[in-house]
């Protein structure tokens, strides 16, 4: 949610017209060389919508992947993640590529619409990329069909939907809205009285009041109240009205408002903040994604309506140190692009995302990169060390948790924050597996 958002009036968006890759025609080639060019230019395709990559040069001895993430759109944007992956790819070139090979990243805006995630997905086919890498979109069910008809892995995900730990081409770093939601239930129930979840009304929304409550039933308590909340909203003061209504309805224990509508959830505190003087005092709780650090202080920080408030989280805190490497390549490769911000939980992905990339290139030697090789290597046990910012990661069937609604799930351990003082910091040491509460779901 942190992603600078922009907006368009129409339904209709314009595509933005761009290069096309240096290997499809001589006379392409010929003008890029002549002007220049050091490295060769990511192709887009006006129908899809997609936006200039990256490339590590001219040679065929390359590694071409995709990102690709919505942008310019009404709904939620993330156009951090296609920026990181652009900033990633100038970086590994410049230290030497990917074990000797040039990175290449093709990116491509979903735009929030099904008929352009799929066209995302099948222009990687056609681009012969070897891996749909770091990306987020709440469409996977159109774009996870041409991946698989091609084999092409789809690593590091951002989790918004339940296909993306189902597909076996699907390769997640993190737990995705299911771990976030149940860890914060989990929390919830042990200090919260009346608990009022507002979500959007979608088909990726729909799982989010299953997975708090199963959280919250794991601490004994009980369901919370659901708020749906249109994605496109402008306005939510109904739902603000509502969810205050919902928790305040008990007297004899403080009620929690959970507004987890990621880029809306700045729309929707904007309500709270004004009509929560007439309620008794509420605690607010989120994930990461709809609350960070740069909405804690625009909201008015220590003094603000997130003062207290829980916040679950895949990886730690934005300050600390294990994120310093990647704090270094934004500033050595992307100081003055805005829309990269290192607290995002999507830009947080994205780098984790081509860590494991880098790694499985790596393992591979100076064997052939494809999207069978690199499949074969993360399906044979491939461990990845991402430096305390995650779990080790490995994609066997043994290291598959027993969560059957989501049997690609590897990872289902997260981080309670907490904001004290207006910061948002460690509110326990570590990472906590929320795995059993997550098999919980399964006789929902």
């Amino acid at each position: 949610m942190t992603g600078r958002r922009r907006t368009s009036s129409s339904p209709i968006r314009p595509r933005v017209p761009g290069s096309v890759p240096e290997k499809a025609t001589p006379r392409v080639r010929t003008v890029l060389v002549s002007a220049g060019a050091l490295v060769a230019v990511a192709s887009i395709a006006v129908a899809c919508g997609v936006v200039p990559g990256t490339t590590g040069g001219s040679g065929d001895d390359r590694v071409t992947v995709m990102t690709w993430a919505p942008d310019k759109t009404s709904a939620t944007d993330k156009p951090g993640m296609p920026a990181m992956a652009q900033a990633y790819a100038r970086w590994v070139n410049a230290h030497g590529g990917l074990n000797g090979r040039k990175l290449e990243v093709l990116t491509c805006n979903d735009h929030n619409d099904y008929v352009d995630a799929a066209k995302c997905a099948r222009l990687a086919v056609k681009e012969n990329a070897v891996a749909v890498v770091g990306s987020y979109s709440q469409y996977a069910g159109s774009f996870l069909s041409p991946l698989e008809s091609a084999g092409i892995p789809y690593i590091g995900g951002y989790g918004l939907t339940d296909d993306e730990f189902k597909s076996v081409l699907s390769y997640p770093v993190n737990g995705g809205q299911p771990a976030l939601l149940a860890g914060l239930g989990e929390e919830l129930g042990r200090t919260c009285g009346r608990v009022a979840l507002v979500r959007p009304d979608t088909v990726a929304g729909d799982e989010l009041p299953l997975l708090l409550d199963a959280g919250l039933k794991a601490a004994h308590h009980a369901s919370a109240a659901d708020v749906r909340a249109a994605e496109d909203a402008t306005a939510l003061d109904d739902q603000a009205r509502q969810a205050l209504e919902e928790a305040t309805a008990d007297p004899r224990k403080k009620g929690c408002v959970v507004p987890a509508l990621d880029e809306r959830t700045g729309t929707f505190m904007d309500s709270f903040r004004r009509l929560s003087a007439d309620y008794r005092p509420v605690r607010t709780a989120s994930v990461l994604g709809s609350v960070d650090q740069s909405v804690i202080d625009s909201s008015g920080g220590g003094s603000g309506p997130y003062e207290d408030a829980y916040v679950t989280g895949w990886y730690p805190e934005a300050s600390d140190p294990r994120w310093n490497e990647m704090k270094e390549v934004i500033k050595e490769q992307a100081f003055d692009d805005d829309r990269i911000d290192p607290a995002d939980a999507g830009v947080q992905t994205t780098w984790i995302a081509y860590t494991v990339l880098k790694k499985v290139v790596e393992s591979l030697g100076d064997g052939e990169v494809s999207a069978r090789t690199i499949r074969i290597a993360l399906d044979n046990g491939l461990k990845v060390d991402t430096g305390g910012l995650t779990p080790t990661l490995r994609w066997r069937f043994q290291d598959l948790t027993a969560v059957v609604d989501f049997p690609r799930l590897i990872n289902s351990e997260v981080t309670f924050q907490i904001v004290r003082d207006g910061r948002l910091v460690a509110a326990r040491k570590g990472f906590v597996n929320v795995s059993k509460t997550l098999e919980s779901t399964d006789s929902e």
